[in-house]
């Protein structure tokens, strides 16, 4: 809802129906808050938290392309609530928490709000698109738009051919290993992730693909991984080409309507006019929820997978050494060496997902930095071990009880 009075307010101030002094105090607060410039990074706190509801309401930023949901919602049925040991309260002011959704073997056992946020308000993903992105690569690949993960990228991408990704495959693009270099330093205005955002493209000219065809070569293909949203984008840039459909499209037809999302949600657009595959889904917390349960049973709809027998076998284990002892990449999830996987996103975005004890953890916030380097990403690390604990906690046998 609020977003939704935010867009409104907006538009009219824009347009000269009301005026500021005519608002209330909340009203005026919402709106005094909203940025006034394209780049996230270096926006304050405030701007943040009143922009992260509303990113697709704010006119600065660029359209954004409806995700239809369809006719039926998917319900989530209560389980038994879950006991956390730990102080949720604190956590969730410490992380600016806007929520969290637990769902466990498909039931919702916990389910928390914050920052005058709720089930039916809608906030932004950044990079937990991606692994939406790379599963409709899965799709796309299910229905024969692409051939091969070893198809190179300038098969699907006209406008890349004499560049740097010449030498780099469909594999190398979703494992982030092409070699191109790039920098996706959050704190440095002049880097890469930074200036893509500004770049003016030729007309008629796709701006990812105009930015990303200028980057050098760092390394030979598929030696390092360097961690690059340019290289979703230009993921969700092949999905396009090679499936004829816009990334809201393809993702509402195999995914969104199909599953039972409970809403429309919304992805962002870039300059140029095509989604931002690394970035920027606008959409329920129980709607990411019921994306990570989707992931989790195998990306079934009516009993049939949407993706190969393999990809979520290779999706969701590590394909790449990240440098992080029990950590890895897969194909645009983070992965775990115990199994477990996940989706994540600047400022504390995330899908958790447990196969082993059936679990899935979508949660939203606000941290105070991007990339979480403070004590907000370990305090997540520690949240999700509390909540596998109460998991444990509750299939162990009571104390005395004889052993099957």
């Amino acid at each position: 809802m609020k977003k939704w009075i935010i867009g409104i307010l907006l538009m009219l101030l824009a347009g000269g129906g009301i005026t500021y002094f005519t608002l209330d105090k909340d009203q005026r607060a919402l709106v005094a808050n909203m940025p006034t410039d394209r780049n996230v990074l270096f926006w304050s706190d405030e701007q943040r938290e009143a922009a992260f509801r509303a990113m697709d309401a704010i006119p600065l930023l660029a359209n954004a392309n409806v995700i239809a949901s369809g006719d039926t919602i998917r319900v989530l049925p209560e389980g038994d609530p879950l006991t956390i040991a730990t102080d949720v309260d604190a956590y969730m002011k410490e992380q600016r928490t806007a929520a969290i959704v637990i769902l466990l073997d498909g039931k919702l056992v916990y389910e928390r709000y914050g920052l005058d946020f709720g089930r039916d308000g809608k906030w932004t993903s950044f990079s937990v698109a991606k692994s939406f992105t790379s599963t409709l690569v899965g799709a796309a690949v299910k229905d024969g738009h692409i051939k091969s993960l070893d198809d190179k990228v300038t098969d699907y991408i006209e406008g890349l051919k004499g560049s740097a990704y010449d030498d780099v495959s469909i594999r190398q693009l979703l494992t982030m290993t092409s070699g191109v270099r790039w920098n996706e330093d959050y704190t440095d205005p002049k880097s890469d992730v930074a200036l893509f955002n500004e770049h003016q493209a030729a007309e008629g000219e796709d701006v990812t693909v105009s930015y990303m065809k200028t980057l050098p070569r760092d390394v030979p293909a598929g030696e390092k991984w360097v961690y690059s949203t340019g290289e979703t984008n230009l993921i969700g840039v092949l999905v396009s080409e090679a499936t004829g459909k816009t990334l809201a499209e393809y993702l509402s037809e195999k995914v969104w309507a199909p599953y039972g999302m409970q809403q429309d949600a919304t992805w962002l657009l870039g300059s140029t006019g095509h989604e931002i595959g690394g970035c920027c889904i606008q959409a329920a917390t129980r709607d990411y929820a019921r994306f990570g349960e989707f992931i989790r049973t195998g990306a079934m709809i009516d009993g049939v997978s949407i993706v190969p027998d393999d990809w979520l076998a290779q999706a969701t284990t590590k394909q790449a050494d990240i440098g992080s002892p029990g950590f890895g990449y897969g194909f645009q999830w983070w992965t775990e060496d115990d199994g477990a996987f996940a989706a994540q996103g600047i400022f504390g975005q995330g899908i958790f997902v447990d196969p082993a004890r059936k679990l899935v953890i979508a949660s939203n916030s606000n941290w105070p930095n991007a990339s979480g380097q403070g004590e907000e990403g370990a305090q997540r690390r520690e949240f999700y071990k509390a909540v596998q604990a109460a998991v444990d906690a509750r299939s162990a046998p009571a104390a005395g009880a004889p052993a099957e």
